[in-house]
């Protein structure tokens, strides 16, 4: 089973694909689907033009969250860490807001939110970090205490967009519906470069598993190591914020998982948690756009439907562990 996860993901992630294409409020035929020659105009626009962009977009996304989730756990050197949870993506979200409240161009979504996510990632680190070693229930509260605060000034800015806050309000639940292959080149190359990045970076993470000290005993340096994954994290969270809203617990379940199949070694967890990532995604898209069609269920609605009863397992589990 360990040798083959990324087959079957790869193959999961084909057959969800093909499905998704021709499911949803317009079905395609299959005989349609395999043979777009003899497909009406209107099919060749929903396939090529909304539904391809939207599966691409989805993988892609959950390939980022999933694979910054796994570094942000080595980083603090806890199952429980995640983007979301510990408040990194909420400040994300905060300056895609704000460059949306002043009607700045696409291109500062991703900008604004990069800046104030970096300056809430490393006041998050220091501020958990005691005696050398996070400490998990500092964390979380931290977490909690950055994302309420900056939370506060996401709604007043929601506050001043007015009527149009809808539009806010459904971003932040997480949506894909706007996807687009312009987006899509977009979000396409900073996930090359930080998977590579990751994973070049393999195997000094898993010396920090071992905890700092001993890490610093085998030559890492493990505060420019921790300075450099974050950064890069942080950048792949404002991106997918900035592009897809707030799609909550990805980083969290995907890893997780992933490590109880084939164990905490970075060089297999990385990539088969970014292939997971796209898959889990993509299903739940999937579920989001057919379960109540022709209405979407927000695909952060659908996350948290599956990550926050797993997250109180893992906090449960953790807790009896002690």
């Amino acid at each position: 089973m360990k040798k083959h996860v990324s087959l079957i993901l790869i193959l999961g992630i084909i057959l969800t694909g093909t499905l998704s294409i021709g499911l949803g409020s317009v079905s395609v035929p299959l005989e349609q689907l395999f043979s777009m020659s003899t497909a009406p105009d209107y099919i060749k626009t929903i396939i090529y033009e909304i539904r391809l962009p939207r599966i691409i977009m989805a993988l892609l996304i959950g390939m980022m969250l999933s694979s910054s989730g796994v570094v942000v756990q080595a980083v603090f050197q806890n199952p429980l860490a995640d983007p979301y949870i510990i408040g990194i993506a909420a400040s994300a979200t905060f300056g895609a807001v704000i460059a949306y409240v002043f009607q700045l161009p696409d291109i500062f979504y991703g900008v604004l939110a990069f800046l104030s996510c970096l300056i809430s990632t490393f006041v998050i680190f220091k501020l958990s970090n005691r005696n050398g070693k996070v400490d998990i229930t500092t964390l979380l509260i931290v977490g909690i205490a950055v994302s309420s605060f900056i939370g506060a000034f996401t709604s007043f800015a929601m506050y001043l967009i007015g009527e149009e806050s809808f539009k806010i309000t459904m971003w932040l639940m997480g949506y894909l519906g706007g996807a687009t292959w312009t987006k899509v080149a977009l979000l396409f190359v900073p996930l090359v470069f930080s998977l590579i990045f990751f994973y070049l970076q393999r195997n000094q993470l898993d010396a920090l598993l071992s905890g700092d000290e001993e890490a610093n005993s085998l030559g890492v340096d493990v505060h420019t190591l921790k300075a450099k994954v974050l950064t890069v994290s942080a950048l792949v969270v404002a991106l997918s914020v900035a592009f897809s809203g707030m799609i909550g617990f990805v980083g969290l379940i995907i890893p997780h998982s992933i490590r109880m199949l084939v164990g905490p070694s970075n060089s297999k967890l990385i990539p088969n948690s970014a292939l997971a990532g796209g898959f889990f995604l993509l299903i739940c898209d999937t579920i989001g756009r057919l379960l109540l069609a022709p209405v979407e269920i927000p695909i952060g609605v659908v996350t948290a439907f599956f990550g926050a009863p797993f997250f109180l397992y893992l906090a449960f589990k953790s807790k009896g562990g002690r």
